[in-house]
C-alpha cells in the first residue's frame, strides 16, 4: 500500500468534510444523505480520480462509504475516520 497515496486521499476526505460542514452549516452539519453528497464531491470536484487512476461510478462510492462508516463504527476505537477510509478506499478501488 502506498501510504503516500492514503495521506493524500485522507487529505481529500478531511477537505470534503470540511466543505460540507460549510454547506450545511444551517443544519449545523446534519445531512442523513452525507454519503451522496460526498462521493458527488469526491468524484466530481476533487483529485480522488487522478489518486485513483480512474473515475470510479458515484453510486458505488456512496455505497462503499455508506459500508465504511458502519464498519468504522462498530470496529474502531479512536483511529482517525480520515485514515480507516482512505486506505479501504485505495484497497477497495485498487483491485478493481
Amino acid at each position: 500500500m502506498d501510504h503516500t497515496a492514503a495521506e493524500h486521499v485522507g487529505e481529500l476526505l478531511t477537505q470534503a468534510a470540511e466543505t460540507h460542514h460549510q454547506v450545511y452549516a444551517i443544519r449545523d452539519g446534519d445531512d442523513p444523505d452525507w454519503a451522496t453528497w460526498y462521493s458527488d464531491w469526491l468524484v466530481n470536484l476533487s483529485r480522488l480520480p487522478e489518486l485513483l487512476q480512474r473515475k470510479p461510478i458515484r453510486s458505488e462510492l456512496t455505497y462503499l462509504l455508506v459500508s465504511l462508516d458502519k464498519e468504522y463504527l462498530r470496529d474502531t476505537h479512536g483511529e482517525p475516520w480520515e485514515a480507516f477510509y482512505a486506505v479501504r478506499i485505495l484497497q477497495y478501488f485498487g483491485s478493481r
